[in-house]
């Protein structure tokens, strides 16, 4: 199997960058498990019930707790969204809609794009 990670936006990287090096190298470490396995572990990754195809990637670090959420796009592509710490058991609703409508956005600029490469294509014909 191989799946290949995207990003959408900034949000990702925002987070990331600020995180120190060991725990950016468990990040990698999951995504590479993400991109080759077949099966990937609950514990890694799972759906986000009542969530409209939304899943999250689950990192454990040392007494810490963060979740990277994310969707498919055709198929094998996994395309990153937000993350963020989780402090308590439950994800919070906050970042479960901004993940929702980050999705949602992704979807509108996709459709805007390939509109806008076949009108591109189209006048390029002529």
């Amino acid at each position: 199997m191989s799946r290949k990670l995207s990003t959408y936006g900034k949000y990702f990287f925002d987070f990331y960058n600020k995180l120190d090096e060991d725990l950016q190298e468990k990040i990698d470490w999951v995504f590479e498990l993400i991109k080759s396995v077949d099966h990937i572990p609950k514990k890694y990754f799972q759906h986000v019930e009542n969530s409209d195809g939304l899943f999250e990637i689950r990192i454990e670090f040392e007494s810490n707790i963060y979740r990277i959420f994310c969707f498919f796009d055709e198929g094998n592509l996994v395309i990153l969204i937000n993350a963020f710490q989780k402090k308590s058991q439950k994800t919070p609703k906050s970042e479960l809609d901004f993940a929702k409508n980050l999705k949602k956005q992704y979807f509108i600029d996709k459709k805007l794009s390939l509109e806008n490469e076949k009108g591109i294509n189209k006048k390029n014909k002529r």
